[in-house]
């Protein structure tokens, strides 16, 4: 598996580039922005994007997804019950003072249970609401990874006080999904630094029981 995670736009959000090594196809997991730097990995390995994933639709993890489709050609993949948030963009451009990114096309929604692959690689796609309605986490079950957006952090969680957030949610989410996953599972947050769920088990206050 060919995996680069690139910090990008101005919250740094974590975009990864995964690709099969055999076959060169490949996803993009949340292009946010720097599109450049982007298609500048694509072309580092030599790789033919099949399909760009969304987490959720959240500005700095949409906001580059046309322009890396108009680059590559892939479809655009986002859960249906993130529509709504997605044609707020030009609101969330105002909360947090960048240009919006103008109107962005969804080809297709995923949801639970359903499977996204590049080549030989398969990840399973988990419905994590909470962050946003239509948050999701992709498990590579093979490679025991997963990226999760904004559902998990590195000793925190997704914030729950914005527009379709709910704590109830994201810790039923938690609970019922994500930790349910093997500890030696490494994940890739939306933002800041991987860690394990074993790791988050023991130490993320949102998640020790008590």
């Amino acid at each position: 598996m060919i995996h680069e995670i690139l910090a990008v736009g101005p919250l740094r959000c974590n975009c990864s580039v995964i690709g099969d090594e055999a076959t060169r196809e490949a996803m993009v997991i949340d292009p946010g922005d720097d599109i450049d730097d982007v298609l500048a990995i694509i072309g580092k390995h030599n790789l033919q994007v099949k399909q760009i994933v969304i987490t959720h639709a959240h500005i700095d993890h949409v906001g580059g997804a046309m322009k890396l489709q108009a680059a590559t050609g892939a479809p655009i993949l986002l859960n249906q019950n993130d529509y709504a948030l997605l044609k707020m963009l030009d609101v969330q451009a105002a909360w947090i003072g960048v240009r919006p990114p103008g109107e962005v096309k969804i080809d297709q929604s995923i949801g639970n249970g359903e499977t996204v692959s590049a080549g030989s690689l398969q990840a399973g796609v988990l419905h994590t609401p909470g962050h946003t309605e239509g948050s999701i986490c992709l498990y590579f079950p093979a490679e025991k990874k997963l990226i999760a957006g904004d559902t998990l952090f590195a000793g925190s969680i997704g914030r729950t006080d914005l527009p379709g957030g709910s704590m109830e949610k994201i810790l039923r989410s938690l609970h019922s999904t994500v930790m349910a996953l093997p500890d030696e599972t490494v994940v890739v947050p939306g933002h800041g630094p991987l860690t394990t769920i074993g790791e988050e088990r023991e130490s993320n206050p949102f998640l020790v029981k008590g």
